[in-house]
């Protein structure tokens, strides 16, 4: 057998596995949360953020792909463990009190992970594909001609008087709707149900958790988890609320007479 299909096979290796594409994953959550942030600056900071992406091309696809072969991997060793467990424990008496020692976050993390996968299929189809929850979008974007240069740690990527994807109206008249936010709100927050339990178990198999640390440990992992939530919950609330609208001079009628081609 090879070191790699001895690792695939032993508890300890899929826990690896687990832990590094978790932090993979983590990663992208947090870079996708600080880059959505900036709706709340002018229009030129996501749309310049958008446009840069859309810039890297290949690189961007490299990136994502990375991202489904390591969601696939959480998704195959967690089953697996799960299942692995369920077999050797049977129908023995020590695991009804296991389950009830166990956090919630814990016992529900298998859940709240397919919930999660199925909202990022539909937020990447509405917001990144456009071929869900909106008619103005399946085929056509807004533009938008920056205002101002857009930079990526100092170095210009996006010139002023280009002409980009309107992604800040969009993501706007996408929130406008109650249920897409309803849905959206309650999917990240399952989503740091989710890491909460997924942090601290990283921390387990790194070896940092110990017995005098643990609790700070989890101190950390639900601050983490609560300002992850909170960042997400102020973009479709100032959305619904009326803190946050379109552009001055764009209108929701504007996407049908001002579009550019995919």
């Amino acid at each position: 057998m090879s070191p790699l299909g001895n690792l695939l096979r032993s508890s300890l290796g899929r826990k690896l596995i687990m832990a590094l594409t978790g932090v993979v994953m983590v990663g992208f959550v947090v870079g996708h949360l600080v880059g959505n942030l900036q709706i709340f600056q002018s229009p030129d900071h996501l749309n310049g953020y958008a446009a840069f992406l859309h810039q890297l091309g290949p690189l961007l696809w490299v990136a994502r792909i990375g991202l489904i072969v390591s969601v696939a991997l959480h998704i195959w060793a967690a089953t697996s463990l799960t299942l692995e467990n369920k077999r050797a424990r049977g129908n023995e008496p020590y695991a009804v009190k296991t389950w009830l020692r166990a956090s919630l976050a814990s016992r529900a993390v298998r859940w709240t992970g397919y919930i999660v996968l199925a909202f990022l299929i539909y937020h990447l189809a509405h917001f990144t594909l456009g071929v869900a929850g909106s008619d103005h979008f399946k085929s056509n974007l807004p533009t938008y001609t920056m205002q101002e240069d857009y930079r990526v740690a100092g170095f210009m990527v996006v010139k002023a008087g280009a002409v980009v994807a309107d992604v800040h109206s969009m993501v706007i008249l996408g929130f406008q709707s109650v249920a897409v936010s309803l849905f959206y709100i309650i999917a990240v927050g399952l989503l740091s149900f989710h890491l909460l339990h997924g942090i601290d178990s990283l921390f387990q198999t790194l070896g940092w958790r110990s017995t005098n640390w643990a609790r700070v440990l989890r101190g950390v992992a639900l601050a983490f988890c609560v300002i992850y939530f909170v960042g997400n919950l102020l973009i479709p609330g100032a959305v619904l609320t009326g803190a946050k609208g379109l552009r001055p001079g764009f209108s929701r009628e504007a996407v049908k007479t001002t579009s550019v081609q995919r």
